[in-house]
């Protein structure tokens, strides 16, 4: 491949970023959704209906004609098909794609200055950034939640079972709460339970439990599962993309948690990205993104797991486990019984 080519390349990769982080300003600010309701728009009335400058709306509105996101007509725009696709609220919405693209840009800048110290940060890096941390439930929500309620919940039992006992659901790392709520709209029984370390999602999980009119069923605090206190035993334990968070610091008193707070019959179920047991794999399309997520949970002093590692963690724990796997291997529910 010759450098002229390879600069293409490149040129084209970094348009393709530079897209979406014109994306990702239009869903932070909420300027799709203002102009959807809208219809058509100048940039000075987008401003103002949206309570922002117009100075920046202007420039917005130019950045995001050029990526295709706005049509224009004179000085009106109006949503493309794609721009209306990056709504938050629109059907299969592309808003992940825009929220991931500038959480990964801030993971590489952070990875590039702690490679000489060696210093791992934590998780407290997700919350450096204002605009980032309040998409970051529901980017999860809208990439996730399908496969859960489509696929998941029908081929695994136990969430039926909880729910047959009236059953508590505890989501250990629950964002904004979407897990629980999809279990407390299919499962009419069960009662939840979801736990999260950062404030701002807790707050809106709360409030959209709320808005769904499941506040009776569902309850959030904040806390750290290290320190968590549970009144009662649960039926159901849930750790969704959050067991590799604590897995470097102290995994046996995890696994011991997770135990001794499920009642004798009742399921641990962690949901986690599957790491390859072989290098290969990763050059695979599908799985370059996982590649690059590993360095950034290594910069939350985390890193990725294979679902047999899990599965050993709950045998030396007396919990025998199985093992799900979804989206053609790339994703593995590890289901444990007490």
């Amino acid at each position: 491949m010759t450098s002229d080519t390879l600069k293409s390349q490149f040129r084209q990769q970094a348009q393709g970023a530079l897209s979406l982080y014109v994306a990702f300003i239009g869903v932070s600010a909420g300027l799709f959704s203002t102009l959807h309701r809208l219809q058509a728009a100048s940039a000075e009335a987008l401003a103002e209906a949206g309570g922002l400058d117009a100075g920046y709306v202007v420039r917005w509105c130019d950045a995001a004609y050029a990526f295709g996101y706005l049509e224009a007509e004179g000085a009106l725009f109006s949503l493309s098909p794609t721009g209306d696709a990056m709504r938050p609220e629109a059907p299969d919405t592309l808003m992940p794609l825009a929220v991931q693209s500038v959480l990964s840009a801030h993971m590489a800048e952070r990875a590039a200055g702690l490679l000489r110290s060696g210093e791992r940060p934590g998780e407290s890096v997700l919350g450096e950034r204002a605009t980032i941390l309040p998409w970051f439930g529901p980017m999860l929500e809208a990439s996730f939640a399908t496969l859960f309620e489509s696929t998941i919940c029908p081929a695994v039992p136990v969430f039926q079972e909880a729910d047959a006992r009236g059953g508590l659901a505890l989501d250990l790392g629950c964002g904004n709460g979407w897990y629980l709520r999809a279990l407390a709209r299919r499962y009419p029984h069960l009662r939840g339970l979801g736990l999260d370390g950062f404030a701002e999602n807790v707050a809106q999980a709360r409030a959209r439990a709320e808005s769904e009119g499941l506040s009776g069923r569902l309850r959030f605090e904040e806390g750290d599962i290290h320190d968590f206190i549970l009144e009662e035993p649960a039926d159901l334990i849930a750790m969704n993309r959050a067991l590799h968070h604590v897995w470097e610091r102290g995994r046996p008193e995890i696994f011991r948690w997770l135990h001794d707070n499920l009642k004798p019959g009742g399921h641990a179920v962690i949901w986690e990205p599957v790491w390859p047991a072989e290098r290969a794999p990763l050059r695979e399309p599908a799985r370059r993104g996982l590649a690059f997520q590993n360095l950034s949970e290594h910069v939350q002093g985390n890193h990725l797991l294979q679902p047999e590692e899990i599965a050993d963690a709950f045998a030396q724990a007396g919990m025998p486990a199985q093992i799900h796997r979804f989206s053609g291997g790339s994703e593995a529910l590890i289901v444990a019984r007490r």
